[in-house]
């Protein structure tokens, strides 16, 4: 059973900076595709950052030149260095594990990952 336990959210003023770490515990396979979603009261979840085993990333453009993602194969963990944050990026932010496949293009508009965190809540003060 594949378990995602997410954490290093929290709270900061605007230009701050947080890094998330995503710990998946079970059989992720050799061939997965890792992602951080997020989603605010009222809004609809969305796309943040893939990485897939092949080291290929993916960003929302809200995030990019801003947002890391990067992962440690070794210790299973993923995480997301989010920088000059902006209050727009307050949200609750999810893991999200996708066993036997690359991570693709669309990813972000089909949410196609089985496996999901609680969850870690950013909130960024102006």
């Amino acid at each position: 059973q594949v378990q995602l336990v997410e954490s290093g959210g929290g709270s900061v003023q605007a230009g701050g900076s947080l890094r998330l770490t995503c710990i998946a515990s079970g059989y992720i396979s050799s061939l997965h595709c890792m992602g951080w979603f997020r989603q605010a009261p009222g809004k609809e979840r969305e796309g943040v950052a893939t990485i897939g085993t092949d080291g290929w990333t993916s960003y929302a453009d809200s995030v990019k030149g801003r947002f890391t993602v990067s992962k440690d194969n070794t210790k299973n963990t993923l995480y997301l260095q989010m920088n000059s944050l902006e209050p727009e990026d307050s949200a609750m932010y999810y893991c999200a594990l996708r066993r036997g496949s690359a991570c693709y293009p669309t990813d972000f508009a089909r949410f196609d990952f089985p496996y999901w965190g609680q969850g870690t809540q950013v909130t960024v003060s102006p």
